[in-house]
């Protein structure tokens, strides 16, 4: 079987659900394919997430013109520091840039703050704090970034869609002291148990994807047999994270059977249980 390979049509859901975060502009099909395919197996709506400016205003875009598409907005954690910094290794899909200071990061959160007005924009994100990819070099740009977009995201009443990766306790500390939006969203969650129980206690949503498959992945199935099933959400994170068994193959929004029934495992519920829940649950933390 070719790693380039789609993997099959999973057995359609009975329930209807979201796929809270997903990437349709980096998939291979086009939107419409992506999205009847994934409507083939009960997964009728998708949140699709902006990282740029260009991408952000192509997830608005592509949301005005399907109705079961909703756009998140922001500029990635990632990006605030190679628009600040520059990107001579050209290490994102913009190619090599020349930095543009602060100036510049604050002219593309002005962008993300109007396209947060529009009605079919439902979520600020995928904003926070990335220790993986960004040195401390971009540490101070990353914050910044994290700060405006917790407040364009309660000054238009939108959720906030968050990326921490290997940055759990800096995450929580500036939702803490910033005052979180009242929606909150962890994208592809990424903590232990402990972190679940502090989220929960904070009314803050948990996305799980395809990695809580996998089988290194004991502690993501902790925090999910912890949090409160009101707060659970599914999600691709397509094209990336495809679940287990077709890790390293293409991911795209049809693959949400796959996740959601290991998730129905893990809670210890049935699929169409969990299915009700997350359809109610993404509703709610997007608004729509």
């Amino acid at each position: 079987m070719s790693r380039s390979e789609a993997p099959p049509l999973p057995e359609p859901l009975r329930v209807p659900v979201a796929d809270s975060h997903t990437h349709l502009e980096m998939q291979d099909a086009t939107v419409e394919e992506g999205l009847a395919r994934a409507a083939a197996v009960n997964v009728t709506t998708v949140i699709q997430v902006g990282c740029d400016v260009a991408g952000s205003r192509w997830a608005a875009e592509t949301a005005a013109a399907h109705a079961n598409v909703h756009a998140a907005v922001a500029l990635h954690p990632n990006e605030a520091p190679r628009i600040v910094h520059g990107d001579p290794d050209g290490r994102s899909r913009q190619g090599a840039r020349e930095g543009g200071g602060r100036a510049a990061l604050h002219e593309a959160l002005a962008e993300i703050d109007a396209l947060a007005a529009l009605d079919h924009v439902r979520g600020v994100g995928e904003t926070g704090l990335d220790r993986f990819r960004t040195g401390p070099e971009g540490m101070a740009a990353q914050e910044e970034s994290f700060r405006a977009h917790i407040e364009i995201a309660k000054r238009h009443g939108k959720a906030l869609v968050i990326h921490d990766r290997e940055a759990h306790a800096d995450v929580l500390r500036i939702l803490a002291d910033a005052g979180a939006p009242e929606r909150t969203v962890f994208h592809c969650y990424s903590g232990d148990a402990d972190m679940a129980r502090i989220c929960a206690d904070a009314g803050y949503f948990m996305s799980f994807a395809g990695n809580v498959t996998f089988k290194n992945a004991q502690p993501l199935r902790d925090a999910l047999a912890v949090a409160p099933m009101e707060l659970v959400l599914v999600e691709t994170d397509a094209p990336f994270l495809t679940p287990a068994p077709y890790r390293g193959r293409p991911n795209a929004p049809y693959l949400i059977p796959v996740t959601l029934r290991a998730m129905a495992e893990v809670k210890g519920v049935d699929e169409d249980t969990l299915a009700s829940a997350i359809s109610d649950n993404t509703a709610r933390a997007f608004d729509y």
